[in-house]
Formats: C-alpha cells, structure tokens, sequence
C-alpha cells in the first residue's frame, strides 16, 4: 500500500454543512514508536493490520491495538503510536459545528481512543468509500461519507430501552410509569436513554409524540381533539398550545402546510 495523502480546505460553503473533511490518506508506520503530538482537530485512524498500542491523554495512557480497530483522535489530546508490528492504516481528519452534537449523541466519546469490532466489514466500507469522495473533491458526497464512517463506526446501544420508550410514548404515562413498564428505575431509564440518544426519557417521550401527530395531522382526517387523544393528551387546549410552542405552527397550520399529500388542497 503505498502512502499517500489529500489535505482539503473548506470554503464558507463548506462549513456551513456543519461537518467537513480536512483530510484523507492512507500509510505504513514501521515498528517503534511515533512521535507524540496533539491535533487541532478530530481524527479517524483505521487500523487495518498490525499491533501496538496508543498513548493516549494528559496521563499517557496506552491503549492496546490489535486490527482491525479504529483509533479516535481528538482536537487538544496528547497522542502517540507505539507499534509493535508494522502498521496498515487509512486516516481522516475532520471538523465543524456538528462534532458537539456527534459528540453529545454518543458518536464521539473521548474516554474510548480505541475500538474493535466484531464485524469490520461495514467500517472498512464506510472508509473506503470516504477516500474515494473525498479526492473527487464534492463536498456533499464527502459529508454523507464522513458521517455514515462516524455512525458506522460508533459504538452500538448497549441496549434498546430508547426504541422501548419509543414504542410507549403516546401512552399517557409518568416517567415513573414508563419506568416501570420497562422493569428500571427511574434512574436507570434516564442514563440509558442519554446513552443512546444525548437527551432525557421527558424529551423522547414529547419528540415522538410530536412526530406522531404530524404524522395524523398531514396523513388523516382527524380533529385536532381526536390527534391529542391518540398521542397522550386528553386536554386538546394543552395540546395545542404544546404543539404550536414546539413546531412554531398551530396544529390546524401544519395541517394545511405541512402535508404533501394531493388531498390537501391548499397545497
């Protein structure tokens, strides 16, 4: 595998897509150790043969390293390789906005520098295809790219309770109640579901209703009352107001906006 490296430079277009690359390549690190440095941005290193380690963080702590494993790098944090084998490895660094939020779902955990995965297949994929559209310099096809890398290669739920509560959602429930439907405490639920998905079981529970009542509103010949109802409200004043603070759209307007469906005739 011959080394080789692009380095990009996002215009104010670019940034404005909230994630971009900043660059790609892929090399061979021979035996013995690199050099330690720190990068002004996050990193994705995907080993796909050798051994060795990382020193990783203030504290220079070394992280075993057996391929195929993906190493993750992030802006400000000490690192250094320590290979024990020579190494075949792709890389990208990356930047934006939306690393915070990435960073809140989950995506980017600082305190895992190192994952291995039982099946590499996907990531290996999801990288190759990123070196490709990256070097044909569209900058929409390398964002699709570099987030479904980042989705592919994040850890897993360890769990499903945030698709569980999903399911109970429009049942007008406390959280305790969901809690209990679920065999957790109350504590339990709410860590699994920041896990999952960075926010809190109250926070789900308003998000999916509120997806399933524009889902009635623009697909069905439901009355406002009959909607609340089916989504866990049996105050259709409270509802209203709920939904209008949230959407920024009363119920009746998005009814009229927003549906695409040709039965909508002011549409």
């Amino acid at each position: 595998m011959p080394n080789w490296s692009t380095y990009l430079t996002p215009g104010i277009p670019e940034r404005e897509l909230g994630l971009f690359c900043l660059g790609v390549g892929e090399q061979e690190n021979p035996k013995g150790p690199t050099p330690e440095r720190a990068l002004g941005c996050h990193a994705l290193v995907w080993i796909k043969e050798g051994r060795g380690h990382l020193l990783h963080g203030p504290d220079r702590q070394l992280s075993e390293i057996h391929a195929p494993a993906m190493l993750w790098l992030y802006p400000g944090v000490l690192h250094g390789y320590r290979p024990t084998t020579r190494w075949r490895q792709s890389w990208t660094l990356f930047s934006g906005p939306a690393t915070a939020a990435l960073t809140t779902l989950g995506h980017l955990d600082p305190s895992q520098p190192v994952r291995r995965y039982s099946d590499p297949r996907p990531v290996d994929r999801a990288f190759t295809r990123l070196l490709r559209v990256s070097t044909a310099h569209n900058a929409v096809q390398t964002v699709a790219a570099l987030y479904d890398l980042i989705a592919q290669a994040a850890p897993p739920p360890d769990d499903d309770v945030a698709a569980q509560l999903t399911a109970l959602a429009c049942r007008p429930l406390s959280v305790q109640d969901y809690a209990a439907e679920l065999g957790l405490t109350v504590r339990q639920l709410r860590e699994a579901v920041r896990r999952t998905t960075g926010s809190t079981p109250q926070e789900l529970v308003l998000t999916t209703r509120l997806n399933t009542a524009k889902a009635l509103l623009a697909e069905e010949d439901l009355s406002v009352a009959a909607v609340a109802r089916q989504v866990g409200y049996d105050d259709a004043a409270y509802f209203t107001r709920l939904f209008t603070a949230r959407v920024g759209l009363s119920p009746r307007a998005f009814r009229r906006s927003g549906s695409i469906s040709g039965r909508i005739s002011s549409f």
